[in-house]
């Protein structure tokens, strides 16, 4: 796909609606990063320039974006901030699921009815009343979230009783809806099942301190016996399952992020170099240039790579096309904290002093390679397998 094809008008105004709420998220990022706290004012932000619906059609009151337009716009907010971005990652995937991705599902003519009015609920929320949602799946008992699921949701009139945990539920002081990934006994089909924030039986447990991506709040959902009315169930059962073997771009939504924190590095490292604010100029140093050379070298990698995937994306990917998915996750994932250890080399000392942006970027870093569903770790296996045995090319996701 050329880059005319791939930065359509469309797109590109979406990422320029993304650009100008920037600089006032990166001014916040320090204070958000120090308290580990929801960034609130950020999607105060979001919602008064209309980004909260960056996935719903124009004709439901959002932005249009699909797919593509939504992997770029994540991509310029990382480069803000990058904990920021994970958040709004949350958000936006429900209403991909919902929208595009449920679209190209194999669904009866009731399915589909039943989908529409749904979706039609969740995204007058969304436009018309600012609600956040939040797609917590994480449960700690498999090793990847698209299976295992522990949490259960008893069939009752007009809903469900559901209970069970989500761990890392990022959005945890902000969100107003958690979509949760639940199964029925009896049943083997996913349902997923918004649930109320503020719904009798939900808490949240522990703290949040972690060592980068401080500001997603992400901590442990709890539910006991919460009602979930039916018109929560957001697709029809079995939509999820079809998504996760028929979509499997869905799970690599944050890698975005930090392609998006990648470009951050890059920029912090050019300003020391060339010496923006009065500062001296490094740039002429020989031994500092080869870092900076070495630097762009994982940014440029990263970043085409993800964009050649960007221009496969669709359901029912072949086999190589799903395999370059995994690549970009880990290309992305591991030369993220590469780049952050270069450039605190090439920056020096002080870039390790708080509230030195480097300093913050480099601990977001760390964090990508274990975030499931697509963890390094499991994309490496995959790949790993990945036509020397037939189950891992046949189903692949």
């Amino acid at each position: 796909m050329t880059d005319t094809e791939l930065f359509t008008p469309q797109r590109m105004a979406i990422v320029d609606r993304m650009r100008q709420v920037g600089p006032a998220i990166a001014a916040r990022a320090t204070e958000h990063d120090l308290a580990a706290e929801f960034p609130k004012a950020n999607w105060d932000d979001f919602t008064e320039a209309g980004l909260l619906g960056i996935c719903i059609p124009e004709a439901d009151g959002g932005l249009g974006g699909d797919f593509v337009a939504y992997a770029l716009a994540s991509e310029e907010l990382g480069r803000h901030c990058a904990a920021t971005a994970l958040t709004f990652n949350m958000h936006v995937a429900t209403t991909l699921l919902t929208g595009q991705i449920a679209d190209d599902m194999d669904l009866t003519d009731d399915e589909r009815r039943v989908l529409h009015h749904r979706r039609t609920l969740l995204r007058d929320g969304v436009v018309n009343s600012g609600i956040i949602h939040s797609q917590p799946f994480s449960e700690g008992v498999s090793a990847a979230a698209t299976a295992g699921f522990a949490t259960r949701a008893v069939p009752v009139d007009g809903g469900y009783r559901v209970s069970g945990r989500k761990i890392f539920a990022s959005l945890s002081g902000g969100a107003h809806i958690n979509n949760v990934a639940a199964m029925v006994d009896g049943d083997d089909r996913v349902r997923l099942l918004g649930v109320p924030a503020q719904a009798e039986g939900v808490s949240l447990e522990g703290s949040w301190d972690p060592l980068g991506m401080r500001a997603t709040d992400s901590r442990t959902l709890m539910m006991d016996d919460v009602f979930v009315p039916a018109d929560h169930e957001w697709i029809p059962p079995g939509v999820f399952d079809q998504a996760a073997q028929r979509w499997p771009y869905f799970y690599m939504t944050l890698s975005f992020s930090y392609l998006g924190l990648m470009r951050a590095i890059m920029d912090a490292t050019a300003s020391y170099l060339i010496g923006d604010g009065g500062a001296t100029a490094r740039r002429g140093h020989p031994i500092k240039q080869q870092g900076w050379a070495e630097m762009n070298l994982l940014y440029e990698q990263s970043q085409a790579l993800c964009y050649r995937v960007l221009g496969e994306v669709g359901v029912d990917p072949s086999a190589a096309a799903v395999r370059r998915a995994w690549a970009s996750m880990v290309t992305t994932m591991e030369n993220a904290p590469e780049l952050a250890s270069l450039a605190l080399r090439v920056c020096g000392g002080r870039s390790l002093l708080r509230p030195s942006a480097l300093e913050r970027h480099y601990r977001d870093a760390r964090c990508g390679a274990t975030m499931l569903p697509w963890s390094v770790e499991v994309c490496l296996e995959r790949l790993g397998r990945a036509d020397l045995f037939p189950d891992a090319t046949v189903n692949p996701a």
